[in-house]
């Protein structure tokens, strides 16, 4: 056996790689639970592409043919339904494992130096992510694929000066037609996933070099022993695979359990009405993005100056999240030894995409439709508080405070608009939402215990 992997060193570097990136490759002690997020986002990467390729086996990518396609692959084909839930059910999984690893970088200050490029490469995958899923979703030619590819697309229409050329350019045609989803069908098959592959390659290969963060925040190649190894760290390989395992046999139970009672999921992972051929002369009732959108898509509703306002927005939000390195200035990385105020700055924020994602999949009405403006302003004012934040000691809370409720204010006078039906004491008691987020977190800070941070230790704590 030794002699065959000599052979392959000699031609391929086999056992340099494994040390490099598994056996030699040196994590900090003190993973926990929020560092299963990742190899599961690799897990689910196998499971869709490998489900995608028996899936094209069978989809024809013709307008004609591509609804009645999909029932033959869940009728017909033996196991088919087996592999069209799994690849429905993992694109959902796919975005819950994606955001659950975001949510640690976030609280654990993962975007930070040295990891300022993990970061960046780690949102270009988020953002590949995000077209790879939109084509999937344009590819059962359902109605809710077809309206909501048709609302997506449209948005383009909204930049100015080139924005018609743009759509038109998109969808190959006019109209969403068969142009349309032989080109998105082509992107989603063999483009997309490729630069995915590669995306998350680098994305390992640039954490590699760096090192791994950890939930203290403590940088392990700082303290090494005279053979060059972190006196916190442990080979990658056995502790962690073995314990990513452990992990990925549990996801696995969920997966399939969710698989085989509720692929639908009550209409957040399959909508009811994609289960009807797409009719561009039937409009559903209500038009939603699938669940993964629909927190930008609120974004997207709640700035009503202009449509290209608010499809700036949408993307603003997007690129929000992705300068965060420079937005968070605070040396102090893990939220362990933060103060109390960004704890709960981070806790409000996770809980706004939340409901900012459930706002998106329901009827605009006048109470969810003012709910909707109210968390998109606080979407935003995280990131401003987050950088206010960054230097306790010296931020000047009451003045950043009345700067960001009088903001609040004056948006409403202006957007205040009777004639089309905004009613102000809705506008009013809703005040609770964006001025109460201000007092918790920079009113709050004003006292004392809830400002003062906590020293790090120099290595990982047990």
């Amino acid at each position: 056996m030794q002699g065959f992997l000599n052979w392959i060193d000699a031609r391929f570097p086999l056992t340099k790689v494994w040390n490099e990136h598994l056996a030699e490759y040196y994590a900090p002690k003190n993973f926990n639970f929020w560092y299963y997020f990742g190899s599961l986002a690799l897990v689910v990467l196998v499971i869709q592409i490998i489900s995608g390729i028996f899936l094209t086996m069978h989809y024809k990518p013709d307008v004609s043919m591509a609804f009645a396609s999909v029932e033959y692959i869940m009728r017909d084909v033996p196991g088919g339904w087996f592999i069209r839930y799994m690849h429905s059910t993992g694109a959902s999984a796919f975005f819950i494992v994606v955001y659950l690893h975001m949510f640690r970088g976030l609280i654990y200050g993962s975007y930070k130096g040295p990891r300022e490029l993990v970061w960046l490469i780690g949102m270009a995958i988020y953002l590949a992510l995000m077209a790879e899923a939109f084509m999937g979703y344009l590819l059962p030619w359902g109605q809710m694929s077809f309206w909501g590819a048709q609302v997506i697309i449209n948005l383009f229409n909204t930049v100015p000066v080139i924005g018609a050329d743009l759509s038109t350019w998109i969808r190959g045609d006019f109209v969403i037609a068969d142009a349309t989803l032989n080109r998105l069908f082509a992107l989603h098959v063999a483009a997309l996933p490729l630069v995915l592959v590669m995306l998350v390659f680098v994305h390992i290969v640039a954490l590699h070099v760096v090192g791994s963060n950890n939930p203290d925040g403590v940088e392990i190649k700082k303290l090494k022993d005279e053979n060059g190894i972190p006196l916190d760290g442990i080979p990658f390989h056995p502790y962690y695979s073995v314990k990513d395992i452990v992990g990925v046999g549990v996801f696995l139970m969920v997966f399939f359990a969710i698989l085989f009672f509720a692929p639908e999921m009550g209409g957040y992972f399959l909508e009811h009405a994609n289960f009807e051929p797409a009719n561009p002369l039937k409009t559903p009732e209500h038009i939603a993005p699938v669940w993964y959108f629909t927190p930008f898509y609120t974004v997207l509703r709640a700035v009503t100056v202009s449509p290209f306002a608010g499809t700036l927005a949408m993307f603003g939000a997007i690129v929000a999240i992705l300068l965060l390195p420079w937005i968070d200035r605070n040396p102090i990385k893990s939220w362990r030894y933060r103060n109390k105020v960004h704890t709960i700055n981070v806790l409000i924020f996770a809980l706004v995409f939340i409901v900012l994602g459930y706002l998106g999949v329901k009827p605009v009405i006048p109470v969810l439709k003012e709910l909707g403006i109210r968390m998109t302003e606080i979407y935003f004012m995280f990131f401003m508080v987050l950088w206010i934040h960054s230097k306790p000691g010296k931020a000047k809370y009451m003045m950043w405070f009345l700067i960001l409720a009088g903001t609040v204010i004056a948006i409403d006078l202006f957007r205040y608009n009777p004639e089309a039906g905004d009613d102000a004491g809705q506008i009013v008691w809703q005040w609770i939402f964006p001025i109460g987020y201000l007092v918790l977190t920079l009113l709050l800070p004003m006292v004392k215990s809830f400002n003062a941070e906590k020293v790090v230790p120099k290595r990982v704590t047990s």
